[in-house]
């Protein structure tokens, strides 16, 4: 499958957007977002970007005020995620202009159908930026 969810968290720990490809319960879901947040913001930035955690490995990345984190099968390659969160980042960058923690919250739904563009059942369908933002632009201009 690959991709199993995706995590934007602040520097406080506090979840700011999480999609998930596979099924878990709430209590589940809080409980591995509380051990993993905990365990990525605790390293320093000497340390590299990979975490491995339960059955997963995790790939994560802090963009300003920003950790992105994504949960990986552990056969998946470490340094495309990385870029794959690049690339996502360079494109909420290119729709907020210089993406922040305030334009997650008040526009949490743009910032999933981002995702919803990007990723389809935990694989990477689109990396087009151009692709992924134009039904953005569409919507924004029809409202």
């Amino acid at each position: 499958m690959g991709i199993r969810f995706i995590l934007m968290v602040n520097k406080q720990g506090q979840t700011r957007l999480a999609q998930y490809y596979e099924w878990l319960t709430l209590e589940e879901r809080r409980a591995l977002e509380g051990e993993i947040v905990r365990k990525c913001l605790a390293r320093t930035e000497q340390q590299c970007s990979f975490v491995e955690h339960r059955n997963y490995k995790i790939v994560y990345r802090r963009y300003a005020s920003l950790f992105f984190l994504v949960g990986v099968d552990n056969d998946e390659n470490e340094l495309a995620i990385l870029e794959f969160i690049h690339l996502l980042v360079e494109t909420m960058d290119r729709h907020f202009g210089n993406v922040c923690e305030l334009d997650i919250m008040f526009h949490l739904e743009k910032a999933h159908f981002m995702l919803e563009e990007m990723v389809m059942n935990g694989s990477v369908v689109e990396t087009s930026k151009t692709n992924i933002l134009t039904p953005i632009q569409l919507m924004d201009k029809a409202s």
